[in-house]
């Protein structure tokens, strides 16, 4: 039976990606932790504590005391928040990271789920059609520290037989959870503000293309990535995940097809920069090859979804 540790459970994937492991698991073999308070949905479906993830100590013995097999570490400083503390977000996000490394390596949890993201490319990068592997040189907080933590990643795998696992997430588009100081979040606010305002003023430009994914596929797929069988896996850094590319004003034309006077102004800051760093679209065939990475949504489904489900949400 496997026993498994959600370390942020409280942020944008942690929060839904509790709840679908503990439907496929079971409620008491799922323990999600935050340094945050969790919806009630969460504390109240199964087990919830306070654990700061930064602990070593604690950390290790919440694992052993709780006969932990498998982590997934979601802890993490976001990549337009990373740029107003960039020394105090690398400490952040590296030490959670190489926290929960040593606590595989030295107790019965030996695999590790952590999610890399497509900050790790930067401005030498190909933009378009971006390989699994192919010039890597950020210029971001954000991305430096999930440059290096695919590193450690590998290492710990060859070197102590950590069963680490990771994918490179593009943007993550969901109605259940605010965002979380991100260079994609207008993907989120954007449908938000839709339905609140009929109107939305964007940090990017309106042709800045990003790879995103709806966050049902999202979950789906890390799930299925950490059931993969470890032979099938020609990776141990981690893979690319394309999802779906596009612009603002692409996202903007779908909405106006539910609500026709919906208007959207641009007004880019730091984020603009950030943006430009990152691909436009990624290739993901590596993990569809390896363990048989799959999506559902594309631009005209997810933006349905999106405005129907917020529209029930913000009427209660």
């Amino acid at each position: 039976m496997e026993r498994i540790l959600v370390i942020g459970c409280s942020g944008q994937i942690g929060s839904e990606l509790v709840l679908a492991l503990r439907k496929k698991y079971g409620s008491n073999n799922v323990f999600a932790t935050d340094i945050k308070n969790p919806t009630d949905e969460i504390r109240e479906g199964g087990p919830f504590q306070n654990l700061d993830v930064l602990d070593y100590n604690n950390l290790l013995h919440y694992v052993v005391r709780h006969n932990i097999t498998q982590v997934y570490n979601l802890a993490a400083v976001l990549s337009g928040n990373a740029e107003k503390i960039p020394l105090q977000a690398w400490d952040i996000n590296m030490k959670a990271l190489m926290n929960t490394l040593q606590v595989a390596q030295e107790s019965q949890a030996k695999k590790l789920f952590w999610p890399s993201s497509i900050a790790v490319f930067g401005p030498t990068t190909p933009r378009h059609n971006t390989p699994q592997l192919t010039v890597m040189e950020p210029n971001t907080v954000y991305g430096i520290s999930k440059l290096a933590g695919e590193r450690w990643g590998e290492y710990f795998y060859s070197k102590y037989g950590v069963d680490f696992r990771s994918v490179r997430y593009p943007g993550l588009i969901s109605y259940k959870t605010e965002p979380g100081g991100g260079t994609t979040d207008y993907a989120v606010e954007i449908f938000f503000e839709a339905i609140k305002k009929n109107r939305y003023e964007c940090f990017l430009s309106e042709d800045t293309a990003l790879p995103m994914m709806f966050m049902d596929d999202a979950i789906k797929n890390t799930i299925k990535l950490m059931e993969a069988d470890g032979d099938s896996l020609s990776l141990r850094s981690s893979y690319n995940m394309a999802g779906i590319s596009f612009t603002p004003k692409e996202i903007a034309s779908e909405i106006r097809k539910h609500k026709p006077d919906f208007e959207i102004t641009y007004k880019p800051d730091f984020r603009q920069a950030i943006a430009d760093s990152w691909p436009a679209s990624i290739d993901d065939s590596v993990a569809r090859k390896d363990w048989g990475l799959h999506d559902e949504f594309g631009i005209g489904k997810m933006s349905a979804h999106m405005l129907k489900k917020i529209e029930e949400k913000i009427a209660g």
